[in-house]
């Protein structure tokens, strides 16, 4: 299997690293392109695939599976470049945001398509993607695009109409988690503690918590109550945030993600 990549950023080298390692596609079949000379340098002397600079259609003929990885605004103009070049067999993975089935097709015609929702954490391993086919993808074809996006995470497959509302939960996601972390190591900071110890204690919180509620698949209010002793300390500083409208405000926050998603 050939892999071709258009766009070679932060979150293409992310895709491109998790399908080597646990993909098992080598570096000599996976092409890539990309307008900037330094990202094509990068691609060829750090993970070793074949690069070209601003040679969309040269990967395109080669990809069996075609990812597109370029910014929304870029993707129609990039579109001329490679289209005519893509193969009847390809299946294309897009990650590009907003951009819906309808309108990958308006492009690229009677193709396979694949629309993912990928978020910053694939760059080390930890990712969560949303994945949507066409109706020309086929079962064992879908199959094999959600084996290749769980090499860096999780891949589950929604409705279409599902994802603006993954934006909100999982794309934009890592943002407000980055804010909470922030909040309480200052809040740590307060109380007496180093910076650095507290950003460590409380990104580990965080990141402890969300395995503990995926490994045993326990409701969150049932792990949020286990920490609750009657007069405690976590009660207390559940109040607070009941007070001050935590949930209501992170309510808002996902779905205005998603309403702004949905409008582009």
């Amino acid at each position: 299997m050939k892999v071709g990549v258009i766009g070679l950023g932060n979150m293409a080298k992310a895709i491109i690293g998790g399908i080597i390692e646990k993909g098992g596609v080598n570096p000599e079949s996976i092409y890539g392109s990309d307008v900037s000379a330094e990202a094509v340098l990068f691609a060829r002397e750090k993970l070793g695939i074949n690069a070209y600079k601003d040679d969309n259609a040269a990967v395109a003929k080669e990809a069996d599976i075609l990812f597109l990885a370029v910014k929304p605004q870029y993707l129609p103009g990039a579109a001329e470049s490679f289209k005519d070049a893509i193969r009847p067999e390809t299946v294309i993975v897009s990650i590009v945001a907003g951009k819906s089935i309808a309108f990958l097709e308006s492009l690229f015609g009677a193709h396979k398509i694949v629309r993912c929702m990928p978020n910053t954490p694939a760059l080390v391993g930890e990712g969560c993607t949303a994945m949507t086919p066409n109706k020309s993808v086929s079962d064992a074809e879908f199959i094999m695009v959600k084996d290749l996006l769980s090499t860096f995470g999780r891949a589950i497959p929604v409705g279409e109409n599902m994802m603006d509302a993954v934006v909100g939960v999982s794309g934009s996601a890592p943002a407000y988690v980055f804010m909470f972390i922030e909040a309480m190591a200052d809040g740590a900071v307060a109380a007496g503690m180093p910076r650095l110890q507290a950003y460590e204690f409380a990104a580990q919180a965080v990141y402890g918590s969300a395995k503990l509620m995926i490994d045993t698949g326990k409701h969150p209010g049932e792990l949020k109550d286990m920490v609750c002793s009657p007069a405690g300390t976590t009660i207390e500083a559940v109040k607070v945030l009941e007070e001050g409208g935590f949930r209501a405000n992170v309510m808002d926050a996902v779905i205005a993600a998603a309403e702004r998603n949905r409008s582009l």
